[in-house]
């Protein structure tokens, strides 16, 4: 068994890169708000809402392909079993390529059916159809790039996948900005920033693994990849993954598509308050991502003391991360939504519902740090129950709840899918994750 010292130094050797790169996704999604409250109003930072809303809807049923990409090659790593994760790199592209060819081809469709569900006004739908015809062309690269970080990850090596994801979302804040603030483009340079962000991304994460990684790769071929005796594990893993992803696309965008009936400014409230919610996430994301590399190597190499280690220890790191969270958000709430917009009518109207992120950080940690642990485990069909399960319960406290509270509601429903997740996830570990190794 690895001492305390070298599991915590595993776990952080692997958690480091991971944060570092998410510190920049809320710095896109702050500066992609921040160039619409500044360059309008409430419709404005509605429209970009619901236009990232819609794109949401497409990579959130996707996130199977990091998921189950990462989960996967975790284990054939800690089996050392090379062909497997070369394998599986090859499956999880050519199901990237396939979904994206599908995505482009139905685009008109998808978005006529998206706001025959989307209650918003006619200006804010404008500027999110706007956004959306020109991020669409993205989609490949984006698909494609969630199975880079995935592998990556699994392969143990978070330190490529912090490289590609800060060169994607520093691009996507420059060349949004620029696009926004210098051409004519205005809001629109938004969703043409992240265009060219994405598809430099892909072209980096495809040099960096023919660089590293060509003699791994070799050792599968498309056509073997592709057939189904070498897929059926894949897909039968990935089919659970993928209802988790609706599930969870039920709860996340459901957050704001009911925020929406309760007009522009509640609209951009919960986007802004979204934003703030799931900010200390991206701490505790790099610590789900060794938890996940860790758990699924260890229970490829079937050492027990070592994956109870992990998850003890991942435990420990990221309810640290809550209790800080918990206090800098005492502190500094409305600095934080300064920074986001300067529209004071939304500064205003975020007021009533700060009391939430105090709420937040320590049930949204638990819930996390097990995701990490679950998908390095590959316990895809716990992970399915899981979030079902909270999707039921987001929808059914927001019901109960909404004639009393009007939109409070919507955060009351968000908060119990957390609890529930948490308890589930606590309550089956032994049964799903322990019992996995002898």
């Amino acid at each position: 068994m690895s001492s305390a010292r070298a599991i915590n130094r595993q776990i952080l050797g692997l958690a480091g890169p991971s944060i570092l790169a998410n510190i920049t996704v809320p710095l896109v999604g702050i500066v992609d708000l921040a160039i619409s409250g500044h360059l309008g109003d409430a419709v404005s930072i509605g429209g970009i809402a619901i236009g990232s809303m819609l794109f949401d809807l497409l990579y959130w049923n996707m996130g199977f392909l990091r998921v189950g990409t990462g989960g996967i090659t975790a284990q054939a790593f800690g089996r050392k079993d090379w062909k497997c994760a070369a394998e599986t790199f090859m499956q999880g592209i050519m199901t990237a390529m396939a979904v994206a060819f599908i995505c482009l081809l139905i685009q008109w469709l998808y978005i006529k059916v998206a706001f025959m569900l989307i209650e918003c006004t006619p200006e804010v739908a404008a500027i999110a159809k706007d956004y959306f015809f020109i991020r669409i062309w993205a989609v490949p690269a984006t698909l494609s790039l969630f199975v880079f970080k995935g592998w990556f990850i699994g392969m143990q090596n978070t330190v490529y996948a912090m490289v590609v994801d800060i060169w994607v979302n520093v691009v996507n804040m420059i060349a949004s900005w620029l696009l926004a603030f210098h051409t004519p483009m205005g809001i629109n340079g938004v969703a043409a920033g992240t265009l060219i962000a994405q598809w430099s991304g892909l072209i980096l994460a495809s040099v960096l693994i023919t660089a590293r990684y060509r003699a791994i790769l070799r050792l599968a071929s498309i056509r073997q990849s592709a057939r189904w005796a070498k897929i059926r594990s894949f897909f039968s893993i990935n089919i659970d993954l993928f209802i988790r992803s609706i599930s969870l696309l039920v709860v996340y965008t459901g957050f704001t598509a009911l925020a929406a009936r309760f007009g522009d400014t509640q609209l951009a409230v919960s986007s802004v308050m979204m934003k703030l919610l799931l900010l200390y996430s991206y701490f505790v994301d790099g610590f789900a991502y060794a938890g996940e590399a860790l758990t699924g190597r260890y229970i490829g190499a079937q050492e027990k003391d070592n994956l109870k280690a992990t998850i003890r220890w991942n435990f420990v790191w990221c309810m640290a991360i809550a209790i800080v969270s918990t206090a800098l958000y005492a502190v500094l709430p409305r600095w934080m939504i300064g920074i986001i917009t300067d529209n004071a009518e939304v500064i205003e109207a975020c007021g009533p519902f700060l009391f939430w992120l105090l709420l937040m950080p320590v049930m949204s940690c638990i819930a996390f740090t097990w995701d990490g642990i679950y998908i390095g485990a590959t316990a895809s069909r716990a992970l399915r129950n899981c979030t079902i399960g909270s999707a039921v319960v987001f929808l059914l406290l927001y019901w109960a709840t909404a004639g009393r509270f009007g939109v409070q509601s919507i955060y009351i429903g968000y908060f119990g899918h957390l609890v529930f997740r948490s308890i589930y996830q606590t309550v089956v570990y032994r049964k799903i994750i322990l019992s996995r190794v002898p």
